[in-house]
C-alpha cells in the first residue's frame, strides 16, 4: 500500500534556517530516505515552496483565483514523502523515523493513497 507522509511545520521557522542548518536536517532525513530507497519503498519526495508562492483556485459560480494559501494555520504543509508500506503500522514506524531525524516540532500526517491514474506518466 502506498502512503503519503505529509510534513507539517511552521514555515517561518524552517525558512529562517541557515544553509548549514538546512543541510544538517536534510542530512539526517537522508539516512531514512536512503534506507527506504535501498529497500525499494521510496517514491517521490518533495519540499513545497513557501505559502507565499501559493495560488488557490476557489470553486464557485466562477472560479476565484487567490494569491497564497486559503487556510490560515500555525503549521503549513511543507513537503511530502510517498512510501510503499505493508500497512499502517509500517507507515507509522516510517513517519516516526522521519520525526526522529527532523529537528523541528512539526507533525507527520499519514494518508493511504489510491492511484487515480495508475497508467499516467510522471514528469514533463
Amino acid at each position: 500500500m502506498l502512503y503519503a507522509i505529509l510534513c507539517y511545520d511552521n514555515e517561518d521557522v524552517v525558512g529562517s534556517w541557515s544553509k548549514e542548518e538546512d543541510d544538517a536536517v536534510i542530512g539526517k532525513l537522508s539516512v531514512v530516505t536512503e534506507k527506504l530507497a535501498h529497500a525499494g519503498r521510496l517514491g517521490p519526495v518533495f519540499r513545497l515552496l513557501p505559502t507565499t508562492a501559493a495560488t488557490t483556485v476557489r470553486k464557485g459560480r466562477e472560479a476565484l483565483v487567490l494569491d497564497g494559501p486559503f487556510a490560515e494555520t500555525k503549521e503549513q504543509l511543507l513537503g511530502v514523502y510517498i512510501v510503499d508500506c505493508e500497512g499502517l503500522e509500517e507507515a507509522v514506524e516510517t513517519a516516526q523515523e522521519l520525526a526522529r531525524a527532523s529537528s523541528t516540532n512539526g507533525c507527520y500526517e499519514l494518508r493511504p493513497l489510491s492511484l487515480f491514474m495508475p497508467g499516467a506518466v510522471a514528469g514533463p
